[in-house]
């Protein structure tokens, strides 16, 4: 299967379809997201290794972790039965200014290694995308709002790359997340404010 004179395989279909319904399910804050992305994330390992975007495919396996603390942490937090109703967090200021300070430093440094021990032919943007994945992830974890800003990111830098580096249904993939995070963001933001309104029990993992 050829995408605008470019080459699709069937892994990158595969994951195209499962990166597709992780970002939905958690645009309308449902448990499953985690469990489909354990699949997206096996998919995306393979593909991305062939594609020699090997910090890439080093995040997978941190989004695996991660994946299955999230389903951990989301099933706490929900109210009763309702998978789909996990409480929005915001991040506090302190913690997002050093959490971008530290992935500045991440970003040097991984680059810098990628650069030394790989062949890597794009190590600065490949770290990049682990980093702040990685934050995002954390953060969606946590359930704050602002891991929608940190993934609008991640998408924006994810477009040109992965086209450039012949992958270009996962290219447009990732415009198509980009939509759907704007519109989590909104979605999420909205859940917030309504809970403002409303008194929410104190959560411990919150």
């Amino acid at each position: 299967m050829n995408l605008l004179g470019q080459p699709v395989t069937a892994l990158e279909i595969a994951a195209f379809v499962t990166g597709l319904a992780t970002v939905w399910l958690t645009k309308i804050r449902h448990i499953w997201n985690w469990p489909v992305s354990l699949l997206n994330v096996a998919c995306f390992m393979v593909l991305f290794y062939g594609a020699k975007l090997y910090a890439d495919a080093l995040l997978q396996i941190a989004f695996a972790v991660l994946g299955i603390v999230g389903w951990w942490q989301w099933t706490r937090a929900a109210n009763g039965d309702a998978a789909h109703d996990v409480p929005v967090t915001r991040t506090p200021l302190r913690e997002a200014a050093l959490s971008l300070a530290l992935c500045a430093v991440a970003i040097a440094a991984g680059a810098w290694a990628l650069r030394r021990w790989t062949d890597s032919p794009v190590p600065i943007a490949d770290t990049t995308l682990l980093v702040l994945s990685l934050l995002a992830t954390w953060w969606q974890v946590r359930r704050r709002l602002e891991c929608w800003l940190m993934w609008i990111t991640v998408d924006i830098i994810s477009v040109p790359l992965y086209w450039q580096r012949s992958l270009p249904l996962t290219a447009v993939l990732y415009v198509i997340f980009l939509l759907i995070c704007l519109a989590g963001y909104v979605e999420w933001r909205r859940a917030w404010q309504r809970q403002q309104a409303t008194p929410q029990p104190i959560l411990a993992n919150a």
